[in-house]
């Protein structure tokens, strides 16, 4: 997209200032103006305010006056009564409303800080500005007497009555700080003071203002009275600012990102990225730093959202769920974990204790897990420190927030977590954190159960700040609040629907507007009307500026923020031009195009060196290659198996091995049914089946379900045997093992029942499916070849699945000639065994229902080259010919 200027009917940025210099060295003249101080919104105005005074002053040198926020100037002022930390504040309010059990079903800690902030804001509402303690008593004294006959609901009077009874005291809280610190500057106001605004003030603030007026000579450069009076109309006032829809927030991601990299290009060294939709954000940087641009951050993320404090809330849920092995290994896979050990020996030991974890089946209990670890030298240490760690906190006892901290802290160091964190700017700042809550909590005697201090650290974590500022880079994300007064090379205002421009003034979840209004607090109106204030602010101080936005969410409509629609409309009707932008989606459409390019040409086909072709296949291996030879290259050469997962109930897997286990053991015992009394034999079967489930019943409730199951079928399977045995069919053996020599490639597996009859043998695969889906699976010829690899193995010409489910047991058998099946799949494998030795491609082309469970599609990314997939031409899985089709 190519930039449009504004043209002359809009002021630059520097004409605003230069109007602005003008005016004060009118008053006072150069070039010594340190007896002037100016208010700015933020230190980024600053020097552009200097570069006018430097301009319209035409001296060689000036001396510039005091420039410098409300906030930056308050903190120089120095209070005698000490402060009271947030922590501190917050953590006494919520033993009082838990003590008084107004709201038992809430989360108190939230409803706390809701309450600190509304505090905050009575306070501030003050009709006086109290200078010291006893002025603010009387104050408050006055702000009660005023609200006692006034008739408030129930939510407004709760929150003023906790708010007058937590004045009490000589300690400061931030609010009450701020307060004296603004009266003591009003006070002994001398010097002339200009200040710089683009939206209203809160009540303090404007009380300052006016009390320091009475003083002093007081200006205001408001920019909202030096604009043109209508925003939105001027004919070419808007022709640099454009809106992009996006169908998703991909999309929009992708176009921003896009955007940016164009400005860029263009030699643009001063974007600013005002993100109203924090996700789209993360989405968006992702995307620039794929594309090798780096984002410096304005705004800052909350600890809770960072690396560093994942590995504490890694920790504390391990711990809170008796290490369950999900948590366990979440914790240990943590890149800060054992931080002293090699990065290369830490993951050897995870990925071994993972390993045993899995074959032995442990789910949870820290120690079992140092059972399991007994015989293993590489992982007993570890093991050890978790118990230590885990020894200092104590769930079941109650503790102070401070002692919780400290505790902690402590556990932190025996893990080596507090070595990673200490290595990571952002951990520094989390464990410094962690040890100045501490200190400022060491005075408070609450005692808190550890899900209640879990609940106080999440809420504290997710109201600290950080901010990387080792980034510099001429992109940068920010808010609205901070662009005030601000001009860039360009701006993209991210995610500006109606649902986050206006955004939500913090709080609101316990305490709504009505309890705003008649506490004569501001309320979301007010907020968002200072919001359109900056709004119109950015839009009239930068000329190039892409607006984006959802159009669509889940396959909803959604609004286009009211601000902007209005403008649209008034540009429209005034211009016939909506302010769309189109060109972003040409480029979108090119640079999809290239990665589709990209993305057909890459679809997998890797070959394999001989070397380390195997030697040996199973059957499962071999049903692989069928399927899919990408998924036997990933599984059987790469090895890239999933690992087993933990069982903490019975699968049907089980189930399925239970039966085999039960027919095996009933068959040693009975090879014949015939000439046994059917009630005996029902009445042994049912016994050796609950044998056999005797553990699962033990250890799971479910287990007596999948028992029923079964018994559900034993009548129909003993009929089945009878009639199987009436056909002349006698069991031999089962769950018996082969390695079968073919041609360059040894074939193994194992096959469930073997029957003879006579000098014939049939082979038997008991499944517990039914007999439509084993049907199914022997539709094609070759399809599955596991019936004809147990049948080439025992050189029988028999082979068939015993489907046994839902109280039925069917025989399903090939339709075609089962040893000529036999011969041709052991051709089919001594086949591609060779041509894999010669180099041949194992390319990804199973069928979307092979693809539908494949845990290796991640590794072949299907979906991404999805044109021409599926296509089955490989070779390995081509169909083999029908019988009586010949053997070619």
């Amino acid at each position: 997209m190519e930039p449009i200027n504004n043209g002359s009917m809009k002021m630059a940025s520097a004409d605003f200032f230069d109007s602005i210099a003008r005016r004060i060295l009118a008053q006072h003249a150069p070039p010594d103006l340190r007896g002037v101080t100016i208010l700015l919104p933020n230190n980024h105005v600053a020097q552009p305010l200097a570069q006018a005074l430097m301009r319209v002053a035409q001296r060689p040198a000036l001396l510039l006056p005091q420039m410098v926020t409300l906030t930056e100037w308050a903190q120089s002022v120095a209070l005698d009564a000490p402060n009271a930390a947030d922590s501190q504040r917050s953590a006494l309010l919520y033993q009082q409303l838990r003590k008084q059990k107004w709201f038992e079903q809430a989360d108190l800690w939230s409803m706390t800080q809701e309450l600190l902030t509304l505090f905050g804001e009575l306070t501030h509402a003050l009709t006086e500005l109290p200078g010291d303690a006893a002025a603010f008593a009387d104050a408050v004294q006055q702000a009660y007497r005023a609200r006692q006959n006034t008739a408030l609901q129930l939510e407004s009077r709760l929150v003023f009555e906790l708010w007058y009874a937590m004045q009490t005291g000589e300690e400061l809280d931030a609010a009450r700080a701020y307060q004296q610190r603004l009266a003591k500057l009003a006070a002994g106001a001398q010097q002339p003071l200009f200040v710089l605004r683009t939206s209203g003030w809160n009540a303090l603030e404007q009380r300052f203002l006016n009390e320091y007026a009475e003083r002093a000579e007081v200006e205001i450069f408001d920019l909202r009275e030096m604009q043109s009076p209508n925003p939105f109309l001027p004919p070419s006032a808007r022709g640099g600012l454009h809106i992009f829809a996006a169908t998703s927030l991909e999309q929009e991601a992708r176009a921003a990102a896009m955007q940016v990299r164009l400005w860029l290009a263009e030699g643009k060294r001063d974007i600013a990225i005002v993100a109203q939709d924090r996700v789209a954000a993360r989405r968006m940087r992702a995307l620039l730093e794929r594309a090798e641009v780096l984002v410096s951050d304005e705004t800052g993320w909350t600890f809770a959202t960072l690396s560093v404090s994942t590995a504490l809330d890694r920790w504390l849920t391990a711990l809170q769920s008796d290490f369950y092995h999900h948590d366990l290994l979440d914790l240990l896979k943590s890149p800060y974990i054992f931080a002293e050990m090699a990065p290369g020996e830490r993951k050897a030991m995870v990925y071994r204790l993972e390993q045993l974890l899995r074959k032995q089946g442990v789910v949870a209990g820290l120690e079992k897990f140092s059972a399991l670890v007994e015989h293993e030298g590489v992982l007993r240490q570890p093991m050890a420190r978790l118990r230590q760690a885990a020894g200092m906190l104590e769930q079941s006892k109650r503790h102070t927030l401070s002692e919780w901290l400290e505790a902690l802290r402590a556990s932190l160091c025996v893990l080596g977590i507090d070595i990673g964190l200490e290595q990571d700017d952002a951990g520094r700042q989390l464990m410094h954190a962690l040890e100045t809550w501490q200190q400022e909590l060491a005075g408070d005697h609450g005692q808190y159960r550890y899900t209640e201090w879990r609940r106080w650290l999440a809420q504290q974590l997710d109201t600290q700040t950080y901010r990387d500022s080792s980034i510099d880079s001429p992109v940068r994300f920010t808010h609205l609040a901070a662009t005030r007064w601000r001009a860039f090379d360009a701006v993209m205002l991210l995610g500006c629907d109606a649902d986050h421009l206006p955004s939500v003034a913090d709080g609101g979840r316990w305490f709504n507007d009505a309890v705003r209004s008649s506490l004569n607090l501001p309320t979301r109106g007010m907020h968002a009307a200072r919001q359109r204030d900056d709004l119109l602010a950015l839009l009239t101080l930068n000329d190039c500026v892409l607006v984006t936005w959802q159009k669509e969410q889940n396959g909803e409509a959604r609004l286009l923020s009211p601000f902007l629609q209005m403008l649209c409309d008034e540009h429209e009707q005034a211009h016939g031009d909506d302010l769309s932008e189109r060109g972003l989606h040409a480029y979108l459409a090119a640079e999809e195009a290239r990665a589709v390019s990209l993305s057909q040409s890459a679809q997998p086909a890797p070959t394999v060196a001989e070397e380390i072709v195997p030697a040996s296949v199973s059957i499962s291996a071999y049903n692989s290659l069928v399927a899919c030879p990408y998924q036997f290259y990933a599984r059987h050469i790469l090895r890239l198996n999933e690992l087993d997962e933990v069982q903490e109930g019975i699968e049907k897997r089980d189930y399925g091995e239970r039966v085999h286990g039960i027919l095996q053991r009933f068959h040693e015992r009975y090879p014949q049914v015939s000439g046994h009394p059917a009630v005996e034999m029902d009445a042994a079967l049912r016994q050796i089946s609950k044998e056999v489930f005797s553990d699962l019943l033990a250890q799971d409730f479910s287990a007596r379900a999948w028992l029923a199951r079964w018994f559900k079928s034993v009548p129909a399977y003993l009929q089945w045997q009878k009639d199987n045995e009436a056909q002349g069919w006698r069991y031999t053996e089962a769950e018996s093992a082969f390695d079968w020599q073919l041609e360059g490639v040894r074939l193994r597996g194992r096959i469930d029942r073997l029957d003879v009859n006579g000098e014939e043998k049939r082979v038997l695969d008991y499944k517990t499916q039914s007999d439509q889906v084993l049907r199914n699976k022997l539709t094609e010829p070759g399809e599955d070849v596991q019936l004809a690899c147990y049948a080439y193995a025992h050189e029988a010409a028999d082979a068939a699945f015993v489907s046994i489910e839902n109280g039925k047991v069917k025989l399903v058998a090939p339709r075609d000639d089962v040893a000529l099946l036999a011969q041709l799949n052991a051709e089919r494998l001594e086949q591609a065994m060779a041509a894999i030795r010669g180099g041949a491609k194992l390319p990804a082309n199973g069928i979307d229902a092979v693809c539908a469970y494949c845990e290796m599609r991640g590794v072949c990314r299907k979906g991404e080259w999805t044109p021409g997939a599926g296509i089955r031409d490989s070779g390995f899985n081509s169909p083999l010919p029908q019988a009586g089709e010949g053997q070619g």
